[in-house]
């Protein structure tokens, strides 16, 4: 489950083309300097517990919330009863920007009777006649998107299901329905979003994509025997995005953790918190072999150059090492010629270390965090990995911090997230795998600092 979103900014592309490939995109957007801590905003009280949902902007106050006729926000959530096993979909509103919520007196206003039914996304559908409100939804147990329309937020009529389908070895959460055009084309295509919990490709939780078509009323996948991963790694889950944006600008944050272990992270008591929110990611679909397939590009922070190789040959045994700033960004490319593959491993002083290690042979890239791992659960050591082409040169683009680490390859086509456990990093190590390879290019990145 993940928390509200509602609207973002708009990104400006950036990024220079390399000599002898092409690096990834990278959206840049201002970062906000100053920010407020507000009380909560929504509390559980004696009768329910709040889970997670959805807010929208009722522009022409047809829900009759607030003044008459002006906009107000509209939170749609889940109520998990506590007198009964028993959820159901719930609304309140606000009329000053979201500072303070009224729940509605009539509360749930959508209730199918069942222990499983939650999660709810609701945008705005525009279609060829009326518009009006779509709910999507899920009943998590049986492994079903539920689809519902209403006119004014109160009343809701079911249009539709979805599932079983793709992985579902594990209960369905947070889903989210969005058109995007596939690019360099005039096709517009439907993606549907469904987490899973347990039974993702690298263990626990993550998400899953299907694409397809919407038509006001249901959602058909093109393929739904194949399963379409988000994220390859281990902490990347209910991801929603920001719905009002152009769909150029589809927008996504996700949860940075695997209910495999976050109930049992460490806490630091100065500073409590168990898990991460990753980068928010612009979202499209591309052709790859006559298949769409979803492409994130990260939205980060400006940043400064901070150190930069360019066409440095290794030979077998020799290594790379570069002092790197606590948080930045590598854009690294290997040529690994007749080599088995390269690593990249990011080290901490104190010993710590995770590497991501490419495969030619398998045409794999691994991510290995076993050397991060002390003072975590037993569940959070492990190696993930994920198929990559084995286009020379293999380029990836990696964002870290001292907390966790996003690694985008493929041009964002293949995503790896996994939180880095006890490692502060302070230096890079690259080095072939049995055999000369040849870095094109490796550059760091740090964040800007501040303006006044």
């Amino acid at each position: 489950m993940t928390a509200f979103q509602q609207v973002s900014g708009d990104g400006r592309p950036g990024g220079p083309l390399l000599r002898e490939h092409t690096r990834m995109a990278v959206r840049r957007d201002p970062v906000q300097q100053h920010q407020r801590h507000h009380p909560v905003a929504l509390w559980f009280d004696d009768e329910e517990e709040v889970f997670s949902g959805s807010i929208v902007i009722d522009e022409d106050g047809a829900s009759g919330l607030g003044a008459p006729g002006a906009p107000v926000l509209v939170a749609i959530y889940t109520t998990m009863s506590k007198t009964r096993r028993r959820q159901a979909q719930s609304i309140a509103h606000s009329v000053d920007g979201g500072l303070i919520w009224v729940k509605h007196a009539g509360n749930p206003v959508l209730d199918r009777g069942s222990t499983d039914f939650r999660d709810p996304k609701v945008f705005r559908w525009d279609g060829d006649g009326p518009s009006y409100w779509v709910m999507v939804a899920v009943e998590a147990l049986e492994r079903r998107v539920v689809f519902y329309r209403s006119e004014d937020l109160l009343r809701w009529e079911s249009l539709s299901e979805f599932g079983p389908a793709g992985a579902v070895g594990g209960e369905w959460e947070c889903p989210d329905l969005f058109p995007l055009r596939v690019e360099d084309s005039d096709r517009v295509r439907w993606v549907l979003l469904v987490s899973l919990n347990a039974g993702c490709v690298a263990g626990g939780s993550g998400t899953q994509y299907f694409v397809g078509d919407f038509d006001g009323v249901t959602f058909t996948a093109e393929h739904p025997e194949t399963t379409r991963w988000l994220d390859y790694g281990r902490d990347c889950y209910a991801g929603v995005s920001f719905t009002g944006l152009p769909d150029a600008d589809r927008t996504l944050i996700a949860w940075m953790n695997n209910w495999d272990y976050a109930r049992q992270m460490p806490v630091d008591p100065a500073a409590p918190q168990r898990g991460r929110m990753t980068l928010a990611r612009r979202l499209s679909l591309t052709d790859v072999d006559g298949d769409p397939r979803l492409r994130q590009v990260p939205v980060g922070p400006e940043l400064r150059e901070h150190a930069r190789v360019d066409n440095l040959a290794l030979d077998l045994g020799q290594e790379l090492d570069l002092p790197i700033p606590p948080a930045g960004r590598l854009d690294l490319a290997v040529d690994p010629g007749s080599a088995n593959g390269f690593a990249v491993e990011l080290a901490g002083d104190d010993g710590s270390r995770v590497t991501v290690e490419y495969d030619a042979v398998a045409g794999v890239i691994h991510v290995d965090r076993r050397g991060a791992a002390r003072g975590f659960p037993p569940a959070f050591a492990g190696v993930e990995r994920m198929p990559v082409a084995r286009n020379a040169p293999i380029a990836i683009t990696l964002w870290y911090d001292r907390h966790g680490l996003e690694l985008f390859a493929e041009d964002g086509t293949r995503v790896l997230t996994d939180l880095t456990g006890a490692l502060t990093p302070t230096l890079v190590r690259v080095g072939g795998r049995g055999g000369q390879i040849r870095i094109v290019e490796l550059a760091v990145s740090a964040a800007a600092p501040p303006s006044a």
